[in-house]
């Protein structure tokens, strides 16, 4: 299993290589609001979601992809580390 910094850092280089295209990795931090900020719109969502359940072996229920739980990568993190523990 990842480590919490390991998690974060997949994370970010996704963001930045799927929906950040040419952006500053120093623009995005692990609070910058990816929902609430227009990073993440609906398919790209979808992309993500499929993206943490693959690569994390986890699967995220409906109720579970909200804004409460992917407006940031502390946030996604959180939410794996959260299910790859459930899991267990």
């Amino acid at each position: 299993m990842e480590t919490q910094g390991q998690i974060t850092q997949t994370l970010k280089m996704y963001i930045l290589e799927t929906l950040l295209q040419g952006e500053s990795p120093d623009a995005l931090t692990e609070s910058t609001p990816l929902v609430t900020g227009g990073i993440l719109d609906s398919l790209a969502t979808l992309k993500l979601v499929s993206f943490l359940e693959e690569k994390y072996k986890i699967v995220l229920q409906a109720h579970e992809v909200d804004v409460d739980n992917l407006n940031s990568i502390s946030q996604i993190t959180a939410l794996v580390q959260q299910k790859q523990l459930s899991a267990k």
